[in-house]
């Protein structure tokens, strides 16, 4: 089994899958990749073919199941995965990787312990770690990879808190996981980038964002963290 495990959470865009896919051939990863499917989504179907047509590929695996959102899906897959992996990390369907070898980055980056590593999205750059990955030992530490308090925002925000507060946190600059996101002009407004970036979701995600930052769990984490790179390193 390899040790790094990309886990992306996907809803509304069956058509993602073959072109991450072409992005993992094409950089040479030997990375597993984690497609979580929500069975209540419109273009289930599309997923299912997807599925199918990549069964013989060892990399690569679907779970389908009820929607809870970006941060409880990424957060119910990475806690069951941590025991069997090394690594994992986090990709949107709307990322591409684009370095050849940028696995191997990855695993280079992490393998002294502890750590968040993350590239470049050309779109938020060393500002946001909008793709990143870290140690299995983080998310079994904490419970979760991401604040559940979270539903999609923000999340970015709280890997490099956590990173920056560890110590250990690593930016690639030539090492690109591209974003095509709306705000890049690279992709087109759809369904879940709409309900993602509503002024509702926003206002909610930044409040849970503060309370988490300003309200004493950032501060319990890092001591959990920091713990555990006194106890790995």
């Amino acid at each position: 089994m390899d040790d790094l495990l990309v886990i992306i959470p996907t809803r509304g865009r069956p058509q993602a899958i073959p072109e991450i896919m072409a992005a993992w051939d094409a950089t040479g990863a030997t990375a597993h990749v984690l497609f979580a499917v929500d069975l209540d989504d419109p273009q289930l179907a599309g997923y299912e073919v997807h599925a199918e047509a990549l069964n013989g590929d060892g990399r690569v695996r679907f779970v389908f199941g009820e929607r809870e959102r970006l941060v409880g899906t990424l957060n119910r897959q990475a806690v069951k995965e941590a025991a069997a992996y090394r690594f994992l990390g986090f990709m949107g369907d709307d990322h591409r990787p684009r370095t050849a070898a940028w696995d191997a980055r990855v695993r280079e980056c992490l393998s002294g312990g502890p750590g968040i590593v993350y590239g470049n999205d050309l779109l938020q750059g060393e500002l946001m770690p909008t793709a990143a990955a870290m140690t299995s030992d983080i998310v079994t530490t904490l419970g979760y990879m991401a604040p559940p308090t979270m539903v999609h925002l923000c999340v970015d925000l709280v890997w490099k808190d956590w990173g920056v507060g560890m110590q250990r946190i690593t930016y690639l600059p030539d090492m690109v996981i591209e974003h095509l996101h709306p705000a890049a002009g690279k992709a087109q407004l759809d369904e879940g980038y709409e309900d993602a970036n509503s002024a509702e979701r926003v206002t909610a995600d930044a409040t849970a964002y503060y309370a988490y930052r300003d309200d004493g769990a950032l501060t319990a984490d890092l001591e959990k963290l920091r713990a555990l790179v006194e106890e790995r390193t």
